[in-house]
């Protein structure tokens, strides 16, 4: 796909019927026409005036961000939810279970939707939709009420998130280079960013009502702003009916998503387990407990900035798999040497390994052949959502049957798994 330009002859053809009816002033506009060439070109240089697809990529990239913030933001007064609503720790995490299970029930939608009415109309719909549930999670004063927004939350976030990520491929393929890990990058950081902005509505005392408002008016506004340079994408193919069935992979995207299954267990579980490992096997004082969680957040947030450069210097498949034996080796660490120190470093090397196998996947998709891309990230999402559900639990019950450190070392062989299966898949 070629850049877009300012001198395009295409879309000066529609330009100047429209702003100049006067055949004069056509042909003056025709005269000045390697002026403007100039100039663009003078400006995107000097990043005065940035390029269209600088603009679309900035777009993608914010609602990358808008969606990090939105969910952080809601995670971060989980707590604050819970105690107005008098939940106990167990009706807590049962409340908690209707977002995935609102995810799940997106995963057949997704890709119907997206091919049907276009990922541009999707992604905008969905993210408003996401943002406003927002508030009305703040505004629940049962628990029935508060699980029904979260399904909602649940399945609006996902669809968002497969339509976002289907711009990206595009967005990525009118690049011709790997963007895609640095667009998930945004999503971390955004992750910080709501933590943040979580703990100094807290700090003033403000009620999740009004904190979620202020996020929800944020998205809204940028939404507002950005929602004209969204690509205007439609998938080829349309299905005939929608059939509200799980996608299931074949060929090719099969190992591409036991890849990303594989990465989304080992993510899920750190973010669930980290804290618990510190505190019970690593015996950290209190103050520390949370350093392995950090180490590991922190490196997945940079490891998905570089994560494009590393894909275009060495190869995508080189990159999955050093990933994949970073997580192996990351917390095969933390397991043999379970002190603050080692469990740090091999925590670090973990989150550095979870960083860029799912964006680079992604990325991959859209290079694919058979089918849709929408249809294709839905089908390979399913199976990687599942991992990321799966995995915590398991973990615990594992943790049960043995100890929680062992219990880890089925995490770091799917690491090491990911690494091999990377080696059969062939990139074009």
């Amino acid at each position: 796909m070629k850049g877009l330009h300012l001198t395009d002859k295409r879309y000066l053809h529609s330009f100047s019927s429209s702003y100049y009816p006067d055949i004069q002033l056509y042909r003056f506009h025709q005269f000045l026409h390697p002026l403007l060439f100039l100039v663009q070109n003078m400006l995107s240089k000097l990043s005065i005036f940035p390029s269209p697809r600088r603009v679309i990529r900035l777009t993608i990239g914010t609602f990358f961000f808008l969606q990090g913030l939105c969910f952080s933001s809601w995670a971060s007064r989980i707590p604050t939810i819970g105690h107005q609503l008098g939940l106990s720790h167990g009706k807590l995490g049962a409340v908690l279970f209707a977002l995935p299970i609102g995810l799940i029930t997106s995963l057949p939608l997704s890709g119907w939707l997206i091919s049907r009415y276009g990922s541009r109309q999707v992604l905008i719909v969905s993210a408003i939709l996401y943002a406003s549930f927002l508030p009305l999670i703040g505004l629940t004063a049962e628990a029935w009420q508060l699980m029904a927004m979260l399904f909602l939350l649940g399945l609006s976030g996902n669809v968002s998130n497969i339509a976002m990520n289907t711009q990206a491929v595009h967005v990525e393929a009118w690049y011709g280079r790997s963007i895609m890990a640095s667009l998930h990058g945004l999503n971390s950081l955004a992750g910080f960013a709501g933590a943040a902005i979580g703990m100094y509505c807290v700090s003033l005392h403000l009620s999740p009502f009004v904190h979620f408002s202020l996020i929800c008016a944020l998205a809204y506004m940028s939404i507002a702003f950005l929602y004209r340079y969204v690509l205007p994408f439609k998938e080829k193919v349309k299905p005939a009916k929608p059939t509200f069935s799980f996608a299931l992979p074949e060929g090719r995207l099969t190992l591409l998503g036991l890849i990303v299954f594989c990465g989304m267990v080992c993510e899920g579980t750190l973010f669930d387990w980290s804290g618990i490992y510190f505190m019970e096997v690593v015996k950290a004082p209190v103050d520390l407990t949370s350093v392995g969680y950090l180490a590991f957040m922190y490196a997945m947030a940079f490891g998905r900035f570089v994560g494009d450069w590393l894909s275009s210097r060495f190869g995508t498949k080189q990159v999955i798999r050093v990933n994949g034996l970073l997580i192996g080796i990351g917390l095969t660490t933390a397991i043999v040497l379970p002190y603050v120190s080692t469990a740090t470093v091999g925590f670090l090397l973990a989150g550095a390994g979870v960083s860029t196998i799912v964006p680079l996947i992604y990325g991959s998709i859209g290079k694919q052949t058979n089918g849709t891309a929408s249809n294709a990230l839905a089908a390979v999402a399913s199976m990687g959502y599942i991992g990321f559900l799966l995995g915590p639990p398991i973990i615990g019950m594992l943790a049960e049957i043995i100890n929680l450190q062992w219990a880890f070392a089925f995490v770091a062989l799917l690491g090491m798994l990911a690494a091999v299966l990377i080696s059969k898949v062939k990139f074009e």
